[in-house]
This record gives C-alpha cells, structure tokens and sequence, in this order.
C-alpha cells in the first residue's frame, strides 16, 4: 500500500554527501570473549505466577562474533517465550544464543533480549551469569522483586496490569497478544501454514460494514469478546486497524474506500462514534486495545500534492479540504479518552519518508493531526511503520556511512540520497524527531515484520562487490524489491521477524499487523462493493510511474481485491521466511 515519493529533483537539493570509510569485508568467524563481561537482568513486569524480563549483555573484553550467556535459577522460573535470542532450558540451566544479526560484540559493545516466564513462590535475580564461559560482574544486579513472596496475594499484580485509570508504559510488555481466528483458519488451511496459524495479526477495520461484520465475517464485539476468552488470567492486546478515512489512499487505488473526500460527518458519527461505543464497554475494560490509525493517509498531504512531481488530484483535494488531519484528530481524541485504548499514528516508511523533504514536514504534520478537533499529543501512545509494506527491519550488509572508492552510500541507486537504509533505524529516528516536537518522551514505535523477512535462497550473506557503490549496495542488501516505491504483492518476499515485545531501544513491538496472505490489491479490475478499485501497480506486467522510478511493478500475478486471502502470497511469504520458518 505506501509508496516512496523520491523524485529527480532530490538530486538538485545540495544534499551533503555522507562521509566514511571504504567499505570493507569482514569474515564472520565465532570468538570467546576474553574476562569482561557485564549483564544486566532486570524485571520489567510481575504479576501472581508469571513475569517479563529484559537482559542486556555487555562485551568489556576481547571483540566477539557470536556469544552464549548461561544463568541457573534458584527457584522453579520457567522461560515461555523469548525475543532476541534462542534460549533454552534444562532443569534450573538457561541458555541464550545470540542471533545471526546481534552476536557481533565489539569491546564495550551491548546488546539486549527479552523473555517472559512463569514461576511460583520466589523469583530471585540469577546470582551468576556467563558469557562465552566467562563469568559476568554482577555487583549491581538489580534486587528487585523480592525473593520472598507476599504473606497474601495482593489485589493487584505489582506492575502487570497498571493501577486503575493508567495506562503501561508498553501495552504489549508482559501480555499475550490477540489471535484471530478467522486468519487463523485460512492460515492452518494452507499446507504448511500451522507453523504459523497461532501468530497474533491486526484485526481490519476497513469500512463501516466491518464494525458490525459483514458477509458472515466476525464483527468488532466478535472479535472482543472472543479476546476475553483468549485473556484467561493474564494481560491481552487486540490489535485493531482504523482505516476508513475520507478520500482514503488518494495516491493509489488499490486500497480506496467508501467514503467521498467531502463525507467528514460520516466518518465521525457512522465510523468513528460506534467503534468509540463499543471499545468504551466496561466488558471489555481489561483489555489493552492497540488502536493502528489511518495507515497511507497523512503522509499523503507531504509527498503527492502540488509543487511534487508525484503529484495526484486526489491528494490535493484532501490537503485543501483537510479532512484527512481532521479525521485523524477526532479519531485521537474519541479513542484517546478511552482509559485501555493505545492509539499508535501511521509513520510510512524509511523508503517513503526517508528524505529530508519528507521527514520533517511529515513529522510536523503528524503533530497538526494529533492536537486538531480537540486531540492533544497526549491521546497519542506511539506510532507505526512499515504497516503492510516489505521494508527490511535490518540491513546488516551496508551502512549510510559507507563509502566505495570514495562514494558514499546514498548516491547508490537504492538508497538515492535517504538518510536511512531500513526500517529499525528509521523509526527510532523518526520517534527522536516527534519527541523534540513535543510527544511524549516515552514514546513507543511498532514497526510491521508481516512482510519484510525477505529470505530464502536469494539472502545475501554478506556485503556486494566492491566494484561500485552500486554492486556493493545491490549484492548485500535484503530488500529485493525492483524499487523501493513497490508496494503491491511483491514477489520474492518473505515473513519478517516473528511478534515480540521490546526487541530494541524505543520500540514497543515487532507486529504482525498487515495478515500474511491478505492480498494487497487486484491485479486487474475486478467488480466489489468495498469501493476499491483496481491499481496497475498490482499488475505484473506493469512498467512503472514516477513513484517507483518507472520500474516493474514485482507484483504477483493473479491477485484478488485488497483484503481478500491471497494463497500464493502467502505460500511465498512462508517460503522466503526469515527467520526461517
């Protein structure tokens, strides 16, 4: 659905090239550090027989490019699940593993995993910890909860859920997360889809039949109430996606709506209003409801309108009549009132916003839609990137300080001047920038893995050739798209990381919220009553525009209306899986 907005003239704006070394190829060979090593292991929630730690391994002695942290447990803790690390357990023995893209450790280099865990009576902090066999200094442990039990259960779990008319600092911190059962169906029957059928994804609101269900589909309280039965004793997010606004996608077609560019008033009372209604149900209190709001829609207002060659009449429209950021504003402040609501804004992506011409102006306008019809930056928990798009989280082969024989990186053809190469960094750059703009400084990112693992036989495995900037960047990158503007059922591409709470610095969740196998749109016209349309950059055969550099299009062929299950999508998804599946 989001498409890049990079234009020729970008090249006349006098960007100052980036400076750094020549690029050049390391081996990737496993060390043991030498003596040296910290780890921090800290409860980041706790509640009757279950808790959520995060750990951070510091390599103070000789540079490692792989590492093995052991502890023992004193009590009966259990590891269930983990982010960031292969950890297993044997009796009281865990073992965490580094991952193929976080065991590289320089001296005085760090890096973090997370897990949650269940256990009864104690929950000491580990006394020792190892790294590469080497034992860590763990003076400064935290001691933090304590290693006794309460004489009587308290009332309320120490921090998991947060007291009364708070909200966590991270919803998804300590919580399961909302699977539908509806994808949950159509991916187990997929051969081979078990694998992944019990994942957790994004429940689409896409138009105003959805809230009460339509053409037998579960409905909004459907969905709620099944999350109650998923809840049990513990904490649940559900995970919903507001997307209905007026004139919606006024630069593609693919993903239009049934609202008119001028039907405002319909979007707040027959939209709005009845979702508000029914999340406001005390039943449904003690869920944590993770509002995504109005994916590729306001960044629209910044990168196709007049005065950009990627200009659209529908885009100007919404920009003079302004009823994207006033819907977008009521949005905030009718679900932001909401005492278990998290409305997380739609940010694009590194290949759509990456520049300097869109990251500032589409930041600033993030802020006009978050303080308009009566919503203040405080009715906004955080922000998402990537949703349904195939941006890699990671590029590990290149960096934006490289250069090749004296050119730097963003004059490579794929990166074309942006400051940013995938999405992980992106996002943390883009939430640094909304936090200078006033949001709040715990401001949280989700970034969308659904689609971006980009796997498969076709990995690169380490840097290009250093022959030019363009065979370095093109030979190691993951992101295999034609272009970065494509955006339509792209072939090649595979699952990304799997959901997981708090894999990196400022970000509250990898997600999962554009379903695998849900088409993004036809690849030719085909009739509906959802009021989308048909997008040539869903056609295989297609050639390009200005947004895609006049590229192929690399969409799939065959491919129904947007939304509808795509099995050969999915089929591909699992295929180029990375993590592999």
């Amino acid at each position: 659905m989001s498409r890049t907005s990079r234009t020729a003239l970008l090249a006349a704006l006098g960007l100052v090239t980036a400076t750094g070394a020549t690029a050049t190829v390391f081996g990737a060979t496993a060390g043991a550090a030498t003596p040296g090593c910290k780890v921090d292991y800290s409860i980041t929630n706790q509640w009757n027989t279950g808790f959520g730690a995060n750990v951070v391994v510091t390599n103070t002695g000789d540079p490692t490019t792989a590492w093995t942290l052991e502890w023992s447990y004193a009590g009966n803790q259990q590891v269930t699940q983990g982010w960031n690390a292969t950890i297993t357990q044997s009796g009281t023995a865990v073992t965490a593993k580094s991952l193929s893209y976080n065991g590289t450790l320089a001296t005085g280099g760090s890096t973090s995993f997370g897990f949650n865990g269940s256990y009864s009576g104690t929950n000491a902090v580990p006394a020792t910890f190892k790294l590469n066999g080497v034992t860590c200094n763990t003076a400064t442990q935290p001691t933090d909860p304590p290693t006794t039990p309460p004489t009587t259960p308290p009332t309320t779990p120490p921090t998991t859920p947060p007291p009364a008319g708070s909200k966590a600092d991270n919803p998804y911190a300590g919580a399961k997360v909302y699977v539908n059962p509806e994808w949950s169906a159509k991916a187990a029957a997929e051969p081979g889809g078990t694998r992944i059928s019990g994942q957790p994804t994004g429940v689409w609101l896409d138009r105003t039949a959805a809230i009460a269900g339509a053409n037998g589909s579960m409905g909004l309280r459907a969905h709620l109430d099944e999350a109650l039965k998923q809840k049990g004793t513990g904490e649940l997010v559900v995970q919903l996606v507001i997307y209905n606004l007026p004139g919606r996608d006024c630069a593609a077609l693919a993903s239009n709506g049934e609202l008119g560019p001028t039907e405002i008033d319909k979007y707040k009372t027959q939209y709005i209003d009845p979702i508000a209604a029914i999340l406001a149900d005390p039943k449904y209190a003690g869920l944590r409801i993770v509002t995504t709001v109005e994916i590729d829609s306001l960044p629209n207002l910044v990168t196709n309108v007049a005065g950009r060659p990627t200009e659209t009449a529908n885009c100007n429209v919404m920009k003079e009549n302004g009823n994207y950021i006033k819907g977008v504003g009521y949005a905030l402040n009718k679900l932001g009132a909401i005492a278990n609501v998290y409305n997380y804004v739609d940010a694009g992506h590194h290949g759509w916003l990456g520049w300097d011409s869109n990251f500032g102006p589409s930041a600033e306008l993030f802020k006009q839609a978050a303080t308009a019809e009566g919503s203040t930056v405080s009715n906004v928990h955080g922000f998402i990137v990537n949703t349904a798009n195939y941006s890699a989280l990671k590029e590990e082969n290149f960096k934006i300080t490289d250069s090749v024989n004296g050119t730097s990186v963003r004059q490579s053809k794929w990166v074309d001047w942006n400051w940013y190469t995938d999405e992980l960094s992106y996002a943390q750059g883009m939430r640094d920038k909304l936090v200078s703009l006033g949001f709040d400084s715990k401001l949280g990112m989700l970034i969308d893995t659904s689609r971006n693992g980009w796997g498969g036989t076709q990995r690169p495995t380490g840097p290009g050739a250093l022959t030019s900037v363009d065979t370095y960047v093109n030979g190691g990158r993951y992101d295999r798209r034609i272009h970065l503007g494509n955006w339509c059922n792209q072939s090649g591409a595979g699952l990304g990381e799997r959901p997981q709470a708090a894999p990196a610095a400022g970000i509250d969740a990898y997600v999962w919220m554009k379903p695998p196998g849900e088409s993004d749109g036809a690849s030719k016209e085909i009739p509906n009553d959802e009021g989308k349309g048909f997008d040539r950059m869903c056609d295989p055969t297609y050639t390009g525009n200005a947004r895609n550099g006049n590229s192929m299009s690399g969409s799939l062929p065959d491919a129904p209306i947007s939304g509808q299950w795509f099995s050969a999508q999915f089929q591909e998804l699992m295929k180029n899986a990375y993590p592999a599946l």
